[in-house]
């Protein structure tokens, strides 16, 4: 992709090297946040001891409410959100400073090259379009969606109209699932800009008033043409830059490949060898490369109808 020297956004908000520490807030009470999968099974296995560790458990509740701790906060807005597996970056596996200052230029430049697409598609419709801040942190960070750890990967909470990353996802996107790529990268943060677009127009709102009223498996139906619309719609800026002049032979398969290796029977079947399609909540593979394409291939907004018909 042909970014540098090109206009970057105004609209980050840098809070890496801050200490974070949850507050007492429910990250699910006004909108959750929408999160790129990061291949962690929320799928329960067996285990032994299972009469030890209830005891355990009990006893540990019952310390925990003597000190006066409620452990509901430990799961709910302690970073340690049930099914999300924590990790603690070493000092080798974070960014160089070079390597931060090149990445937070490439998604600023990025950032910019979807405030124009959608700035312009926007004011066709006579609307004026609200652009997202783009929060960089490290590890761990406070949304008004709640606390989340860099394991959780890239989200959007459409409470604050903020998109944020830990940079290092980058790099884990390349070596553990095989998408290296500077369009790779793009597409990641176009569809979270996606989510905000959907926000803006009255989609997000609607699926989160809905949830309550669903079963899981009709919640995470819904959630997949969510998740779906917004690749199409990631798919639209792509045809926008490459319209541009911006988009260089191999971008597009980067960013199809990248689609492809973060659909969740892809994800399943490389962390626990099977699928089990009805826990999906993004799409297959084939269904968000697809989608991509579409978008790409047409660059308008009403083809990305995903809430019509079969995905």
């Amino acid at each position: 992709m042909r970014w540098k020297g090109r206009r970057q956004s105004s609209n980050i908000e840098d809070r890496r090297g801050r200490q974070t520490s949850p507050r007492r807030r429910s990250p699910f009470g006004r909108g959750g946040r929408m999160r790129m999968p990061t291949g962690r099974s929320r799928i329960g296995g067996k285990s032994g001891g299972g009469i030890s560790m209830i005891v355990l458990l009990i006893i540990g509740y019952i310390v925990l409410k003597y000190l006066g701790i409620d452990p509901a906060l430990l799961l709910s807005e302690g970073g340690l959100e049930p099914g999300i597996e924590q990790r603690d970056l070493t000092r080798s596996e974070r960014l160089s400073p070079q390597r931060q200052d090149e990445m937070t230029q490439f998604v600023a430049t990025v950032l910019a090259e979807t405030e124009d697409t959608w700035g312009a598609i926007f004011k066709a419709s006579g609307v004026t379009y609200r652009e997202p801040t783009l929060v960089l942190f490290e590890e761990q960070v406070r949304s008004a969606c709640g606390f989340a750890s860099a394991a959780s990967g890239p989200f959007y909470c459409p409470s604050d109209q903020k998109i944020y990353i830990d940079l290092t996802f980058y790099d884990e996107l390349a070596t553990k699932f095989d998408a290296a790529g500077d369009f790779a990268q793009a597409y990641v943060l176009a569809h979270e800009v996606g989510h905000h677009v959907q926000n803006l127009i009255g989609v997000l709102p609607r699926f989160n008033e809905m949830r309550g009223n669903l079963s899981k498996a009709d919640e995470n139906r819904m959630s997949v043409r969510v998740e779906l619309q917004a690749d199409c719609f990631a798919g639209i800026w792509a045809n926008h830059t490459a319209q541009k002049g911006l988009v260089e032979s191999g971008d597009l398969d980067e960013a199809l490949n990248a689609a492809h290796q973060i659909g969740d029977d892809t994800l399943q079947r490389r962390a626990q060898g099977y699928v089990v399609p009805e826990s999906f909540n993004h799409g297959t593979s084939e269904q968000r490369s697809d989608w991509f394409s579409r978008g790409y291939k047409t660059g308008r907004i009403d083809e990305c109808d995903t809430f019509k018909g079969d995905v």
